[in-house]
């Protein structure tokens, strides 16, 4: 958001930096067809930066992590039954030249040597934890050559350990912001004193974390699959909706030459009526077996990224019904038999990466029989299928109607401010604002809040709309503050 840029603005006297990852699957959602405008206009984005006086620091991937499904790599490369992500196998790396082709001449003409805010690039992200193919960091620099590198060393700061030959060649400290104990603060406060008088160039990660609205958070494997949550607020000094936490004042102060500056108000809305829907009808694929959405006929060939995907069949008796592991990621059946299935988000990072195909993925028996004759509804849940696809036939709701279900309600609002919904009584589904989607919700968390930008909403009456799983609420509310939970 800009408001939080000119708010970091403020912070030091020193020059400040805003380090900008590029995901490639929101850049290039169909092979070949590549969106470089409106919310994906990265060119604007930088000249932002520039005009309230941020230098930028650029990670153009292929391969970015953050977190995010895939890490940033685009769904429809895993079409290919043999890909090998993040190597030089000929289907990803002719994929990235592509890419790179579209993305590397617009950032040429925004670096620091050009004129532009671009001080740094950084192509990739923690490869030596991947490190599949050694070919592949030097493929890599090659397809880069017309970006400018330069060799920054960066000792990564630790809590549990002090400074060893402090005047050593050190050019960069990064400092990884957590939530941590006030005594652990005031400790990270002596560290940043003394690489101050010894000049260091410091980088607080994250100064700003922010969202990855929609269906953008992917997925972490801790000898279990663990989906991200739609916030990426670490711990920054600024928080999600770019409010100021009170850090971010000690370090101001102690950074003495900083603007002072009034934080801007939040504030709270009112609660929507609700009706629900009938379900949506797409149109179907028809196929003998079940099929991974990747690989579904839909979306000019390039098959479905995100969202849910409904498998239906038919029975003509009853059975012990088993998917022998062929589920990915979660899914409810019913009778008749529907089987949706829902893509929580592929791995962010690791070697199984590979592997994230979603939806049905095999065979699903009856008693020791496969089943066949299968018909695929692709639920993306884009702003298109919200818009469109959604039959307008509401019925009004005066008890929790069980899912899955859609449900539509209108919020009426004055001037347009930054809020969060709070979904207590509602079970597990996406929520809907003018056709943006603010992300997953559950009420397991450890997320309780969705973050809601002002830009997102209009004065007037506004459209939420909200599908859920399994057991629907009455009422929305809208708070002043965030509730996160606590990630560990």
């Amino acid at each position: 958001m800009e408001s939080s840029q000119v708010k970091g603005e403020v912070l030091i006297f020193l020059s400040l930096s805003h380090c900008r990852h590029v995901p490639w699957n929101l850049h290039e959602p169909r092979v070949d067809q590549f969106v470089f405008t409106g919310n994906l206009d990265l060119m604007a984005f930088i000249t932002i930066a520039s005009d309230v006086g941020l230098w930028v620091i650029l990670c153009p991937g292929p391969y970015i992590g953050s977190d995010l499904d895939l890490g940033g790599l685009p769904s429809w490369l895993l079409k290919d039954p043999k890909m090998k992500l993040r190597t030089t196998y000929k289907g990803f790396t002719n994929a990235v030249n592509r890419y790179f082709d579209k993305l590397i001449s617009r950032i040429v003409p925004l670096q620091y040597n050009q004129g532009g805010p671009i001080i740094a690039v950084q192509v990739e992200n923690e490869y030596g934890s991947y490190y599949l193919d050694k070919k592949y960091m030097p493929y890599v620099k090659k397809v880069s050559a017309p970006l400018i590198f330069f060799h920054i060393y960066t000792l990564l700061f630790s809590l549990s350990r002090r400074f060893e030959n402090p005047r050593r060649a050190i050019h960069s400290h990064t400092l990884f912001l957590f939530p941590l104990s006030s005594y652990l603060y005031a400790v990270l406060m002596k560290d940043v004193h003394e690489m101050f008088k010894l000049r260091f160039s410091l980088n607080f990660y994250m100064f700003h974390g922010g969202t990855n609205f929609g269906f953008m958070g992917g997925a972490a494997s801790l000898n279990t699959y663990l989906p991200m949550v739609t916030s990426y607020d670490y711990g920054a000094l600024l928080t999600e909706d770019g409010e100021y936490t009170p850090e971010y004042i000690t370090f101001q102060e102690y950074f003495s030459s900083a603007v002072g500056a009034t934080p801007f108000e939040r504030w709270a809305l009112g609660r929507g009526f609700w009706g629900s829907s009938v379900q949506p009808q797409p149109s179907p694929v028809k196929s003998a077996k079940p099929v991974s959405m990747e690989v579904l006929s839909v979306n000019q060939g390039n098959g479905q990224s995100y969202g849910y995907t409904l498998y239906e069949t038919y029975i003509s008796k009853g059975g012990i019904l088993s998917s022998r592991g062929h589920v990915q990621d979660r899914a409810q059946d019913h009778h008749s038999l529907r089987i949706l299935v829902e893509n929580q988000g592929r791995l962010a990072y690791g070697k199984d990466i590979n592997t994230q195909r979603k939806g049905l993925t095999g065979d699903i028996y009856l008693d020791s029989s496969p089943l066949r004759k299968f018909i695929i509804y692709s639920l993306d849940m884009n702003m298109r299928f919200i818009q469109r696809t959604i039959p307008r036939i509401w019925k009004p709701v005066s008890y929790q109607v069980k899912g899955p279900a859609f449900f539509l309600g209108f919020l009426k609002v004055g001037e347009p401010k930054d809020t969060f919904i709070k979904l207590e009584g509602w079970t597990k589904g996406v929520v809907f604002v003018n056709g943006q989607n603010l992300g997953r919700y559950w009420n397991l968390g450890p997320q309780k809040t969705l973050y809601l930008p002002g830009p997102w909403l209009h004065s007037g009456p506004n459209e939420i709309i909200v599908f859920e799983e399994l057991k629907g609420g009455l009422t929305i509310q809208f708070t002043t503050m965030p509730f996160l939970g606590m990630a560990f």
